[in-house]
């Protein structure tokens, strides 16, 4: 298994093709460790990072001092032996050249299923006993004397802990024989023409068992704690789970949890900062409480009293108490009000600014006086330049695991653990990681007539039902109809400035920076930030920037797209604490309306209510923060 390079490949004599092709970016989301990839003539699991092999070990670190530290504490929980080191800790994936693959490159990947079923005379069986290893793959002596290619069969095991095995066909098959197994089974898969799992039946030849694959939808065996990306039977866990059916190609298969943050310059310390942090002057105050103790030492020492002259006193003693406790940086505050701190505190632009070459971030405000604003919309911040770092921490099967607020995942408050990427028990210490190099609009709400909105009586009944309804759901804790508001604002203006700005709408993503009010020392925030980027070095051409200063043309054009709904009344009229309804995180949202790419979303299309936005068939207009048409 190789991955797509971007060096010049070498032709040699004898060229040897890859089998399958993934992009860098991929394997830190889609096809990460513990995916099912199909291949040309099999299928593989992609392997935990004790597969993953650089050159020489000369591999790439994406380093984040502040997105590490938000890690640590949440893959401790997933495992007390989750470890990240000091350096080196977030790693882009290795690189190798397509045309001119090596063994001692790359991300090894390992056959799974071990089960392939033949096309010809539809035998289930595996390769050794039934099949022969064929240059394309493994072939069948069929009846006929007619050779027919086998592939791997799409149905698997797998639990919710993230733990995957081979379906147990044999013990299936027989599974309402009075003997159970018999001595030599011989076993066929039949499918019917629609690939309903009634119509797919396994059947016996030799005793004449048989039975319906719609049957296994219902949990029949435990789980074995099986996990072949990570070494299959010899990492066997102990799993208190039940086996389901899966295929191995739908997208309930892998959902990656992937954690992000903006590299943000860092905060300039001030001159008293400077000065404390001085190796020489910290070895003399660094056990210093107080100003008396200050003063006294300041008295004896002449290089003290020299390195605090003209310095407030009790700025010192700040500066001193900071480092001590060691909170003096910001990597310890929350991710997104990090960033938004220092979206919201960007300079106004001006005349001929022009972000520095090769900088990491750059932001300008749009001063009133330059654009024309909506009620209801405070700000717009241009962000010609940034940078993302994108994380895997871990993934789940059959249900997507939801992150806080913050972008971030509480898995100590989950009720099952998703899978790690790796050995806990292992010398991995370090995650994958993708850089992205792009651009953004950021786009702040007024905070006063958010709260005046979350307030009306109507808002407060939409909030209950939501509520009502997630609860139902039991997805951990309600994000709030101010999230509700931003998310469906954002997918709607996101879907307005694609038709205009040059990029598709699958290559925007949204940001949303949501807080409620009344959180000891953290900010209220009630805005969105849509950026566009790539994995390469060239980054972005600036067509999304220019767009943010049409944003009033763009709010129309979101307020006349979320109006009306090709699916309305049906649409608007949802209601998702009904007992019929199969939306339970959705209000007045479909795929006719809201739904985006999920690449775009950070939800999977979740938590979202047109009709909080813009006045929808039905509903009270009072719903919606834009009444009017901006």
């Amino acid at each position: 298994m190789t991955m797509a390079g971007k060096r010049p490949a070498r032709k040699t004599a004898s060229q040897v093709h890859p089998d399958g092709q993934i992009r860098l970016s991929q394997l830190v989301t889609t096809f990460g460790p513990g995916s099912m990839v199909d291949l040309v003539d099999r299928a593989v699991v992609i392997g935990g990072l004790e597969h993953w092999q650089w050159l020489d070990n000369k591999y790439e670190a994406l380093d984040d001092a502040r997105l590490r530290r938000s890690l640590l504490p949440r893959l401790k929980a997933l495992s007390p032996d989750l470890d990240l080191d000091k350096q080196g800790y977030f790693r882009k994936p290795p690189e190798c050249e397509p045309q001119d693959p090596s063994t001692r490159v790359g991300v090894r990947a390992l056959e799974f299923p071990r089960w392939f079923v033949c096309q010809g005379c539809r035998r289930l069986g595996r390769p050794g006993d039934v099949f022969e290893k064929h240059k394309h793959g493994y072939q069948h002596q069929c009846r006929s004397n007619k050779t027919a290619r086998a592939i791997p069969v799409r149905f698997v095991f797998a639990c919710r802990r993230g733990h995957l095995s081979d379906f147990q066909w044999r013990l299936f098959a027989h599974h309402d024989r009075k003997d159970g197994v018999c001595d030599r089974p011989e076993l066929y898969l039949d499918e019917g023409s629609t690939g309903d799992l009634g119509k797919i039946r396994l059947r016996c030849t030799s005793c004449g068992s048989s039975q319906a694959m719609s049957v296994a939808r219902a949990p029949i065996y435990g789980c074995e704690g099986e996990s072949p990306w990570l070494g299959g039977r010899a990492v066997r866990e102990a799993c208190d789970q039940k086996s389901e059916l899966l295929v191995r190609t739908a997208s309930d298969a892998y959902f990656s949890q992937v954690v992000s943050a903006l590299r943000l310059p860092p905060i300039e310390p001030s001159p008293v900062v400077r000065t404390v942090r001085e190796p020489k002057i910290w070895k003399l105050v660094q056990k210093v409480k107080s100003a008396e103790q200050l003063a006294s030492l300041a008295e004896m020492v002449e290089e003290v009293e020299s390195a605090f002259k003209g310095f407030d006193p009790a700025a010192v003693i700040a500066a001193i108490q900071a480092e001590q406790s060691a909170k003096a940086d910001e990597t310890a505050r929350p991710l997104r009000t990090v960033e938004y701190e220092k979206i919201v505190g960007a300079p106004d632009e001006k005349p001929g600014d022009v972000a520095d070459e090769d900088v990491e971030f750059a932001a300008y405000r749009v001063p009133k006086s330059r654009i024309d604003l909506p009620a209801g919309v405070r700000g717009v911040v241009l962000v010609p330049e940034l940078r993302e770092v994108r994380v895997q921490v871990s993934f789940s099967r059959f249900d997507s695991v939801s992150a806080n607020l913050q972008g971030e995942y509480d898995f100590e408050n989950v009720r099952l653990k998703p899978a790690p990427l790796t050995l806990p028990s292992g010398n991995q210490k370090w995650l994958p990681a993708a850089e992205v190099r792009g651009e953004g609009i950021f786009v702040e709400l007024d905070e006063k007539s958010v709260v005046e909105w979350e307030n009306r009586p109507k808002v407060i009944e939409r909030t209950t039902a939501l509520l009502r309804a997630f609860e139902a759901e039991g997805r951990g804790e309600f994000p709030g109809a101010r999230f509700y508001l931003l998310h469906s604002l954002a997918h709607l203006l996101l879907t307005a400035i694609s038709l205009e700005c040059g990029y598709a709408a699958s290559a925007i993503r949204e940001r949303i920076y949501c807080q409620a009010p009344g959180i000891p020392g953290e900010p209220p925030m009630a805005a969105i930030m849509l950026t566009t980027g790539t994995t390469g070095s060239e980054g972005t051409l600036g067509g999304l920037v220019e767009e943010g200063r049409r944003l009033r043309h763009h709010l129309c054009e979101a307020w006349d797209l979320g109006r009306l709904c090709s699916n309305d009344p049906v649409c608007a009229a949802h209601d998702p604490s009904a007992e019929s309804s199969d939306r339970r995180t959705e209000g007045a949202a479909c795929h006719g309306c809201l739904y985006i790419a999920e690449c775009s979303c950070e939800r999977f299309n979740r938590y979202l209510d047109r009709a909080l936005v813009v006045p929808t068939v039905g509903n009270d207009p009072s719903l919606a923060f834009f009444a009017n048409r901006p």
